[in-house]
């Protein structure tokens, strides 16, 4: 039963109410398995397995968890098939298991399998998406209400300042230079006489640049070619000397003491202060603060509009994904047919020459309760990970048999030869 099988009550012991079985998966990186896990939402532990339960109550009701998660008994069956491998007179009876009989028909068709599979997985993930963000903002609608009320009531305290990136660092470089006016004044006012001079023209404080206009024309005037050549390096001191002259100079117009604005700014720079005590360290951490409470409200819609929107997503992508599972069904069919002709042709020459081999692609039918459940031409069906089918390999024994699953209809000699068929068959195999 933790596979996935039939429950029968008779394993209930009397007296009993109900019977449990509990095993544990090793996923061990199987890419099909990981799949059937993640998609039922299962909890994986931290050893990378996965525990399975399957409960049987006296009146034959039956329960399956997967990862303390509850599950259609289909999932269980289906990742039993990917993980559990059977060992017998014969090695190869794993290509018996459905989930590898699929597989055997999937190889054999090739292309014509692989390109409708990889589109149905793609839609498929999509489709799963939605209807776990449809059933989150549904199931979560008056939690999620309130978070949003709460990013609402951040954003508009944010917007409401308006906070520029950068400009608590650009502020309080602002708040010491108007706070220490005086003594930046006296420092560039000092550094600009010494630079050009006095501003009265004092001849007794020339600054640099009169001391170089001096040394030049003593220069200039030499007879000596190598005092005349230093002439050029002085002009160039002038120039640089001009240009901080310069800087200074306007650097002093703009720094005029200016109490009115040194209010506005410390109380600009509050009202920063008010936003970074409560979102983020610092201004560039309250705007990213912003922008992901933005995305985060952007799923937290839990208007009528907005479920109604995802439900039609939903409805569209389901649609959609029946029309790849129908194209997979019908490659498979196509391939099992064939398929089913060669084996039969090999078993000719493996004394059961009276033996044919069907192969069966049918669609799982479900109802509404299977959380994976689409509809394929008028009937739901388990859209699992790799389709809508079960493929089921048949052994009619001779003209006038039944077809029976060929693990029942086969002796252990016959099915041997089976297998052999079926390794004839190259692109069947791995």
């Amino acid at each position: 039963p933790a596979l996935g099988g039939r429950a029968e009550v008779s394993k209930v012991r009397t007296g009993m109410l109900k019977a449990f079985v509990e095993g544990r998966f090793e996923l061990g990186g199987a890419e099909g398995a990981t799949r059937i896990v993640t998609d039922a939402g299962a909890e994986v532990d931290e050893d990378g397995s996965v525990i399975a339960l399957r409960a049987v109550s006296v009146d034959g009701r039956s329960r399956a968890h997967l990862g303390g998660r509850s599950v259609p008994v289909g999932v269980l069956a289906d990742l039993s098939e990917q993980l559990i491998a059977v060992h017998g007179q014969n090695d190869q009876l794993r290509l018996l298991r459905p989930a590898e009989q699929r597989a055997v028909i999937d190889r054999f068709a090739g292309e014509a399998v692989t390109e409708p599979l990889e589109q149905y997985r793609a839609v498929r993930d999509e489709w799963l998406a939605v209807v776990a963000e449809l059933t989150e903002r549904s199931t979560r609608s008056r939690e999620m209400a309130q978070q949003a009320d709460l990013l609402r009531h951040g954003l508009a305290e944010i917007d409401a300042v308006a906070p520029e990136p950068g400009e608590d660092t650009e502020l309080t470089e602002q708040i010491k230079r108007l706070a220490a006016v005086d003594e930046l004044r006296a420092a560039a006012s000092a550094a600009h006489a010494a630079v050009a001079g006095s501003s009265d023209g004092d001849p007794d404080a020339p600054g640099a640049l009169g001391l170089i206009g001096e040394a030049t024309r003593q220069l200039t005037g030499s007879e000596d070619a190598v005092l005349r050549d230093l002439g050029p390096r002085l002009d160039e001191a002038s120039v640089l000397l001009s240009e901080v002259g310069t800087e200074l100079g306007s650097y002093l117009e703009t720094l005029d003491a200016d109490p009115a604005l040194l209010e506005k700014v410390l109380a600009r720079q509050a009202d920063l202060k008010r936003l970074t005590r409560k979102y983020a360290a610092d201004v560039d951490g309250v705007l990213a603060w912003a922008d992901d409470a933005r995305r985060r409200m952007s799923t937290m819609d839990t208007s009528e509009e907005a479920l109604a929107e995802l439900a039609k997503r939903r409805d569209e992508l389901a649609v959609t994904l029946a029309e790849h599972a129908l194209r997979l069904s019908e490659a498979r069919v196509e391939a099992a047919a064939e398929l089913a002709e060669a084996i039969t042709a090999e078993m000719s020459g493996l004394a059961m020459g009276q033996a044919e081999i069907e192969i069966t692609v049918e669609r799982r039918t479900v109802d509404e309760s299977d959380p994976h459940a689409v509809k394929v031409e008028g009937r739901l069906v388990h859209a699992g990970p790799d389709g809508v089918d079960d493929v089921e390999l048949l052994l009619r024994a001779h003209n006038g048999a039944p077809p029976l699953p060929v693990h029942k209809a086969a002796s252990g000699g016959e099915l041997s030869r089976v297998m052999l068929a079926i390794r004839g068959r190259p692109r069947a195999c791995d």
